[in-house]
């Protein structure tokens, strides 16, 4: 194969590059599907949105990790003021201000900040002697990291950004050997907060996702619709689905959002537990590149990014996935490569580019362009 397949091209990381492409080829075929058999609106742009971003995440695995440390900051900085640019001038859209429009493309500055995240986190535990890690110097800066971004989202508002910034701060922290009495005193904390937020940080509409969360038998055709109309769809697939293009509640328009946070349902209507389990699969094989990835990168840094932006890619899914079986709130949570939305697409692949450059750098710190 040497002398027929060009060096560069077989260099390329294609164990990834092919399970990328058997989930956003299956997402396409859903989003077909749900558009009552047309490539548009969704599934034409969902392919040549992928194609795009894959260039892009090829060309950020030519990195060195040496770069990615010297953007982190610039970098984090930039999407902080954009997360201010937001709240002066961005537009509402699903009841939410979220977005700047660019023209050639609408910006979503809070996905954005979800892997510049677990790069600040991660340069400032490499810069950090590890006798420190047990002090106050290895807690305050985190929490300045945190917070600022996290109180722009919240305003906006979006809850949900904010959960993913402190998951995947607290990923990193957890690998880079923070005690585990911090992680405990900031879930008791949250115990405590929690409910100030809901009584006096949440809009009537959030507080009823979570009361509707608890029991959506109480509002079917209210609240408790989406939920509701999700858990139909998932059941009446059962094992084999209805079969490709067959799915009604989808077709019918009961089940909102099928084409985006609610597409596993409308998979799994069509295709039952067995398109359920590939989905899962898939993302197994994903969720072990980049874990192997951060296991065998020979630098701190590298395995603290690359262990971080896998755990951001899982709480996507997992989020979404718990949401549309009825095991959390509704949120805002696409699921990543299936679904239709370019923001979720753009920082996934941003994700998959960054742990690329550090599986092909494994022991590069300040190495050259290869």
């Amino acid at each position: 194969m040497n002398g027929i397949v060009p060096a560069p091209i077989a260099a390329l990381p294609w164990r990834v590059i092919f399970i990328l492409m058997a989930l956003v080829g299956f997402g396409a075929t859903v989003l077909y599907s749900a558009a009552g058999g047309h490539l548009e609106p969704w599934a034409g742009k969902h392919v040549l949105r992928f194609i795009a971003l894959l260039v892009l995440a090829i060309a950020m695995s030519r990195m060195p990790l040496g770069f990615w440390k010297s953007i982190t900051f610039p970098l984090y900085l930039l999407l902080l003021l954009l997360l201010v640019v937001v709240e002066l001038m961005g537009f509402v859209g699903g009841g939410s201000q979220r977005w700047i429009n660019l023209g050639f493309i609408t910006l979503q500055p809070s996905e954005l900040m979800k892997p510049a995240m677990v790069l600040a986190a991660a340069w400032f535990f490499d810069r950090l002697p590890p006798n420190r890690i047990y002090g106050i110097e290895a807690i305050w800066p985190l929490v300045l990291i945190l917070i600022l971004p996290s109180a722009m989202v919240i305003i906006q508002p979006d809850f949900d950004a904010a959960i993913a910034y402190a998951f995947g701060l607290g990923v990193v922290g957890f690998m880079a050997g923070l005690p585990l009495i911090y992680f405990i005193g900031a879930g008791a904390a949250l115990a405590v907060v929690a409910p100030l937020v809901y009584y006096f940080g949440m809009k009537a509409y959030q507080q009823d996702r979570v009361l509707i969360f608890l029991n959506p038998e109480n509002d079917p055709l209210g609240a408790g619709y989406h939920i509701t109309q999700s858990k139909i769809a998932i059941g009446s697939g059962g094992i084999f689905g209805k079969g490709f293009g067959n799915g009604t509640q989808s077709h019918l328009d009961y089940l909102p959002e099928g084409h985006t946070d609610f597409v596993f349902a409308t998979m799994a209507e069509e295709w039952g537990i067995i398109g359920g389990f590939f989905i899962l699969f898939l993302y197994f094989m994903l969720m072990r590149w980049g874990l192997k990835v951060a296991v065998q990168s020979k630098t701190r840094y590298g395995k603290l990014v690359a262990a971080g932006l896998t755990c951001t890619i899982f709480f996507y899914i997992m989020i979404n996935l718990l949401m549309v079986v009825g095991l959390a709130p509704v949120a805002g949570i696409p699921l990543p490569f299936v679904s239709h939305g370019g923001s979720s697409m753009l920082t996934m692949m941003l994700c998959v580019g960054i742990i690329m450059s550090i599986e092909r750098h494994p022991g590069s710190k300040h190495g050259q362009f290869q």
